[in-house]
């Protein structure tokens, strides 16, 4: 389970380096093995590359033998990937990642592909992945033929965040050439479905807040109790659903919830204001937040 942290801020929009080492703590303390840092949940398309230069060297002081740090890259400037890329390796990160560039759009996956081999290649000992969420990139190619494409030609590929709701995709992406990939799993709302299928490895932002509920699911999946692991991934979902009723951005208001406040968001985010966090806290208390949340 390796979660996809918020970027704290502080009080006038600046990145708060000091919130990093609460972070990492909070995370550790609930079963994580790992951060995907300055992703969708980190803010990443609003951070400056100084930022994410400075966030990259602040998680390197945090990440051991059981606790991994991906870096997120961007999607945009292939410049920017690569130099970004070099910065992480530097910092002695795990591995780096880049989705599909969404302003000018990859044509097909040849060309996604080979966006991908410039990032990776700049950083040939580092393990790449490609993170796949076309709801938010636009680009909804299937990761079966990309993953076809960059296998063989990119020699430090370690496989994709899959943040998409396409099974069989998925199904048929985990299971390439005998399970050669790591297939991340990236949509919290269906953990259980991706279980069945044989998903080992998840990504999520939930996790940062909400992870006993899902620690507990994992533990009854195993153990073949499936109708009480769906009731946990329904109290999860009908959790979720408040992200939809409150507004993006609203998921660092779970957080300060869960007793880690981070601060606000950048614009086009809003940070909840004053009424809206009550609104808030007395839905949670009616879905039994304080029994499922993370704790220090």
């Amino acid at each position: 389970m390796i979660v996809a942290p918020f970027t704290g801020f502080d009080e006038n929009g600046e990145v708060d380096l000091s919130k990093v080492v609460l972070q990492q703590e909070f995370y550790k303390n609930n079963g994580m093995s790992g951060a995907f840092i300055c992703g969708t949940t980190g803010e990443g398309s609003a951070l400056s590359m100084a930022e994410k230069k400075a966030l990259f060297r602040e998680w390197a002081k945090y990440r051991d033998e059981r606790f991994s740090v991906i870096a997120f890259l961007g999607g945009t400037s292939l410049k920017e990937c690569t130099e970004l890329a070099l910065y992480a390796e530097e910092c002695g990160l795990d591995a780096v990642a880049v989705t599909a560039p969404y302003y000018q759009k990859p044509a097909d996956v040849d060309d996604l592909c080979g966006f991908c081999r410039q990032v990776a290649l700049s950083v040939p000992s580092m393990p790449f992945y490609y993170y796949h969420i076309p709801c938010l990139n636009g680009v909804f190619f299937s990761m079966y033929d990309l993953l076809r494409k960059m296998d063989g030609t990119i020699p430090n590929l370690a496989g994709i965040k899959y943040t998409y709701e396409d099974m069989m995709d998925y199904q048929l992406c985990l299971d390439f050439r005998e399970r050669k990939y790591d297939i991340m799993w990236g949509r919290d709302e269906m953990l259980l479905p991706a279980l069945s299928i044989g998903a080992k490895a998840y990504v999520g932002s939930t996790y940062g807040y909400h992870a006993p509920v899902y620690n507990e699911m994992v533990r009854l999946f195993r153990e073949g109790r499936i109708p009480e692991a769906a009731e946990l991934q329904l109290a999860a979902n009908r959790l979720i659903g408040l992200l939809g009723k409150y507004g993006n951005g609203c998921g660092k208001a779970f957080m300060k919830a869960a007793g880690l406040d981070l601060g606000p968001c950048r614009p086009p985010l809003h940070t909840l204001d004053d009424a809206a966090y009550a609104s808030l806290l007395k839905d949670l208390s009616d879905l039994s937040f304080e029994r499922w949340k993370n704790r220090f």
